[in-house]
């Protein structure tokens, strides 16, 4: 072990429990930014159209038509020419 993570291991030892959730609170966006940004984000809030419902009711039902199974992504990119 460095010889700074086993500073760092010595001063956590030292914390108070609110002072370790407070570096908990510190330390979890360093290391998980994406997780921080994603418990950040604005909720979508932009209203579902007609259209959008169609779309979703079709889905459903090709859904429902195939057994409850999507299409694997292989297929998927073969079918969109992307493979």
């Amino acid at each position: 072990m460095s010889d700074a993570r086993e500073d760092a291991h010595h001063l956590i030892d030292r914390l108070t429990e609110p002072q370790l959730a407070a570096l908990v609170g510190l330390l979890g966006p360093i290391v998980d930014p994406v997780t921080t940004a994603l418990r950040n984000a604005p909720i979508d809030d932009e209203p579902e159209t007609e259209e959008d419902k169609q779309a979703a009711a079709e889905a459903r039902a090709w859904l429902q038509r195939n057994g409850g199974k999507g299409i694997p992504h292989e297929e998927a990119m073969q079918r969109l020419g992307l493979e």
